[in-house]
Formats: C-alpha cells, structure tokens, sequence
C-alpha cells in the first residue's frame, strides 16, 4: 500500500513558478513509477510527466515540455514536479499518482494523493 500526500500549489501570475511536492509512505514507495497529472474543470484528466524508479525513463506531455521539470528523491520518498513559465491554461489540480510501472501509471495509476490546486492568473 502507497500513500501519497502532494502540496506546493497556489495561485501565480502567468510567468511564475510554482514546484509540488509529493510524499510517499510505504517500504516499497521507492520501486513505483510517479507521475502527475492534472485536470480542469470540464476537462479531462491530463498526465502531465512520469518518472520511472530509476529515473533513467521520464517524460512529459507536449504542452509543459521546457517548463516543467519532474524529479524525485528516494531518501526522502518525495517527488517534485517544477512548473516555470506558468500560463493561465497550466490552472487545474493537480494529482501525484504511483504505479509499478510508468506504463501502468499512463493506464490506470494504483495511487493517487488527494490532489493540490494550481491557479495561474493572466
């Protein structure tokens, strides 16, 4: 069993940074792919990027691709996803999720944090 708990989101103006934190619990927290997505309000939920337990495989949906930045760090079980250059269409919430592979986490992600809110004004 993996909780995750997300938080680092807010309100911006388009232009700034935001980073978003997710901590994980669970011995085995450190072998599961991570990944964010995001979903506006009468929208689809998006995966914004995926890392895999490595590190070595990570990606990044075409629209945040040279504005976002996902990493993680296994000595703290935490996963960060860096938003710079945020525009008002990046506003939605946003969802920290985990599953054994980062193929299975594009599917149907096993976990999921309660997800933190990101709002980017114009």
């Amino acid at each position: 069993q993996v909780q995750l708990v997300e938080s680092g989101g807010g309100s911006v103006q388009a232009g700034g940074s935001l980073r978003l934190s997710c901590v994980g619990s669970g011995s085995t927290y450190s072998k599961y792919c991570m990944g964010w997505f995001r979903q506006a309000p009468g929208k689809e939920r998006e995966l914004v990027a995926r890392m895999s337990a490595s590190g070595n495989f990570f990606d990044y949906t075409d629209s945040v691709k040279g504005r976002f930045t996902i990493s993680r760090d296994s000595g703290k079980n935490t996963a960060y996803l860096q938003m710079n250059s945020l525009k008002p269409e990046d506003s939605a919430m946003y969802y920290c999720a985990a599953d054994s592979t980062c193929r299975a986490l594009r599917i149907k992600s096993k976990y999921w944090g309660q997800g933190t809110q990101v709002t980017v004004s114009s």
